[in-house]
């Protein structure tokens, strides 16, 4: 086990530490008497330069220094374990700390400012001592560890999650049977009715093809009718091509599952480990994970950073790259002007238009760039590299920073707290959005974070247009019930009240409904519109003014494009004066890859923040923003 980690200055300032136990200060100032102001201690591993090893008394000190900041970073852990993971702690935490507070490093208060890096290092500790279990599990037989994988194994960035091998495979291999609900039913022979002749004795083509079907390919499921049905009237005659009468037999061609298939026996819901896409806090709240994509985001950065150093710089190349490369005629020491930067910056601009972000946005990154460093001192060709890509994470973090809280938890808790004391008025979230970019999904993806915080949870369905819409709530909300019954978490309700009725008096039922029966959170689905339809739109500003929501969400997809700046300025002009959309939910974003410059155009067309990422189809395929996350896909 870790006993302590220090970060220091070569002066002997403490700037940050963390002890596990209690670990005497003469441990680590023995270290740095003997190694970095004696350099009389003989070290063992001293051959080889990237982990010596120092040890005083029952403890092993390692290290690392980071000569361009003058900092030193101590890991203390007792001599009787060993630790494999430390080196690579080590050069995480050297890296991510440098990289976050690198402006303070730089500033003459440096030994003074306060460095909020606990949950950064305790991130790292777990994940690093989480593949160290792993690995020592993966020496079982390949067999044993085949059959323990996790039914869903999905990664921070996205990727399609892994299914699940089956546990229970017959000798023979055989493939396990089809649920009754998932197979497709054929017609039987019974249900082929033979056509009447046509002149000359010829029957229609329709009644040749049923005469031919096998009677084999029903599945045997359907039911066979019995007894005779009730003769009816004369149907009208229908000439098919080849002239022939066509009557119509009365056979049914929908054979998908019937409309009672509800109380059918459903397919098993596959679990989400907790751990793939959000982690608890102290005080037992479910956060998402969007941590880990920083610091991930971080340490690949550095990566590239060393595999580039090596490479020699050349006037061909790409990206941001090139743009530096237009300041290589920059001797070092020189203050840049704005002459200096016209010619790069209009390379980074043209970048972003490539990264898909809209013209407007871009020219404003651009201008924030150029603030950063007009009067700055140059170094060698990389620092200036360095100083643009530092720059332009500056500019896209003022854009992309929110200006009001994001603590949708806190917020929920403040309303839920207010409703024991008398208010009865659940806390209200919409979903808005134009066609097909995934409202319903979100919201189900949505009303599953909220459970594993244990809150009762309406879900209202509002689309009243959209055929298949409440069907398709009615299976989300099924699927959460049984997660949210495994995982002892929560409770979920559909209100419904089919279509053709008013959204807007549908949601204010649905409110009234779940203050009566104690709900902590009502989510309404609405139908997607046209955002350049105004009769469409109209009808926004009635459903806010019926459900008073407390926060409205637009869902835009991260693949449509620079239309998106257009759909989110009507959506927030849609809900009447004094009211606006609260937050984006980008969709799709697993679909894109570095192609991120709709989230840039959609926050800067509004100033309104992004919420939630959607990065896959499984209910915990839910993130929260990580900035260099996209910075880093910009800069590629």
């Amino acid at each position: 086990m870790l006993e302590a980690f220090e970060i220091l200055s070569t002066s002997g300032v403490v700037l940050w530490s963390k002890s596990y136990a209690p670990v005497g200060a003469h441990v680590v100032n023995s270290l740095v008497n003997d190694v970095f102001i004696e350099e009389k201690a003989q070290l063992q591993n001293a051959t080889n330069s990237v982990s010596p090893i120092f040890k005083k008394e029952k403890y092993t000190l390692k290290w690392r220094k980071s000569k361009d900041f003058n900092l030193i970073f101590v890991a203390v852990y007792q001599s009787l374990l060993h630790l494999g993971w430390i080196d690579k702690l080590l050069d995480n935490i050297s890296t991510i700390f440098v990289d976050l507070y690198k402006t303070q490093l730089q500033s003459e208060r440096a030994r003074i400012v306060q460095y909020p890096f606990d949950k950064y290092f305790d991130q790292q500790v777990q994940e690093l001592e989480d593949n160290a279990t792993a690995g020592f599990a993966s020496e079982a037989p390949a067999a044993d560890a085949e059959a323990r994988k996790d039914p869903l194994v999905s990664a921070d960035n996205g990727a399609q999650p892994q299914a699940a091998l089956s546990a229970a495979t017959s000798d023979e291999g055989s493939p396990p049977q089809t649920p009754d609900i998932s197979r497709l039913s054929s017609p039987s022979s019974s249900h082929i009715l033979t056509g009447k002749a046509g002149p000359g004795g010829r029957i229609s083509r329709r009644a040749r093809k049923a005469a031919n079907a096998s009677a084999t390919a029903s599945s045997g499921d359907e039911q066979v009718r019995k007894g005779k049905t009730p003769k009816s009237g004369k149907k009208l005659r229908v000439w098919d091509a080849d002239g022939l009468a066509d009557e119509d037999d009365g056979r049914v061609l929908d054979y998908s599952a019937p409309a009672e298939a509800d109380d059918a026996v459903a397919p098993t819901v596959e679990a989400v480990a907790q751990e793939s896409w959000g982690r608890r806090t102290g005080k037992g709240q479910f956060v998402l994970k969007d941590l880990g994509d920083e610091v991930h985001s971080i340490l690949e950065n550095a990566d590239n950073k060393k595999a580039t150093s090596s490479a020699p710089s050349g006037l061909v190349g790409s990206g941001f790259s090139a743009i530096g490369g237009l300041l290589r005629n920059i001797v070092g020491g020189k203050i840049l002007t704005e002459a200096d930067l016209e010619k790069p910056l209009k390379a980074m601009e043209d970048h972003l238009l490539k990264k898909n972000v809209a013209r407007e946005a871009a020219v404003r990154l651009c201008e924030g760039v150029k603030q950063e460093l007009v009067g700055k001192k140059t170094g060698n060709f990389q620092s200036v590299d360095a100083a643009l890509k530092s720059a332009m994470e500056s500019s896209l973090r003022k854009i992309l920073t929110p200006t009001s809280s994001l603590d949708l938890l806190h917020e929920i808790d403040t309303v839920t707290k207010a409703n024991k004391q008398g208010t009865s008025r659940p806390y209200v979230i919409s979903i808005v959005g134009v066609n097909g970019v995934g409202k319903s999904t979100n919201l189900g993806k949505i009303c599953y974070f909220l459970l594993q915080n244990n809150y009762r949870i309406l879900i209202a369905a509002c689309d009243t247009f959209r055929s298949g819409a409440v069907e398709q709530l009615r299976v989300h909300a099924r699927n959460l019930k049984e997660l949210s019954a495994r995982e002892n978490v929560g409770a979920v309700e559909l209100y419904e009240k089919g279509y053709g009725k008013d959204a807007a008096n549908v949601a204010k039922d649905a409110v009234e409904y779940g203050a009566a029966n104690n709900f902590d959170v009502v989510l309404i689905d609405t139908a997607g519109r046209r955002h350049n339809d105004q009769r469409l739109m109209s009808s926004l500003e009635k459903f806010a003014k019926f459900a008073q929501p407390n926060k409205i969400f637009m869902v835009g997809e991260a693949l449509v494009g620079t239309d998106s700046v257009m759909q989110a300025r009507n959506f927030n002009q849609a809900f009447g004066t004094g009211r606006n959309l609260d937050g984006f939910i980008i969709s799709k974003c697993d679909t894109v890859g570095d192609m991120v410059g709709t989230l840039v155009s959609m926050v800067h067309a509004t100033g309104i923040p992004i919420v939630f990422l959607g990065v896959g189809q499984h209910y915990g395929d839910l993130r929260g923003l990580s900035v260099p996350w996209a910075v880093n896909l910009l800069m590629k």
